[in-house]
């Protein structure tokens, strides 16, 4: 009577699946697909920008501030005084020394909080700041 339960248990054993090695790839990949991801960064709010003719997408823009139409100035989604956007800038300068500066004015923000943000910003040291426009 033992004989036979010897055989069965030897069989369930040689049945086992070894899954490390799929473990292993799985973890692999979501390794690769983390490294390899580009993540879109976001002002903090959706302004409705004007439309130029004239509008080229600028790629690696790292440094977003967005204007709203109440002069609400955003920067990495968090609302930041006027005061304090020439050091926030400054911050994000030093973290990624290439990064230009794209501003996204609401088409009803005033000229004014437009032009203190890009003052703020060229005397933060960032010389490529630009304007967000649709592409009409």
């Amino acid at each position: 009577m033992r004989a036979p339960l010897a055989n069965l248990m030897q069989e369930e054993e040689q049945e086992n699946i070894d899954l490390t090695p799929m473990l292993d790839v799985v973890f692999i990949m979501l390794i690769f697909f983390i490294v390899t991801a580009s993540f879109v960064k976001e002002a903090g709010i959706d302004v409705n920008r004007p439309e130029a003719a004239t509008a080229v997408k600028k790629e690696r823009a790292s440094i977003l501030v967005a204007i709203s139409d109440k002069g609400e100035i955003w920067i990495n989604k968090r609302q930041v005084d006027v005061r304090a956007v020439q050091a926030n800038i400054e911050r994000l300068k030093a973290e990624n020394p290439q990064g230009s500066v794209v501003i996204q004015a609401d088409k009803k923000a005033t000229t004014e909080t437009l032009i203190k943000v890009m003052d703020a910003s060229r005397a933060a040291g960032a010389y490529d700041v630009s304007i967000a426009a649709l592409e009409s």
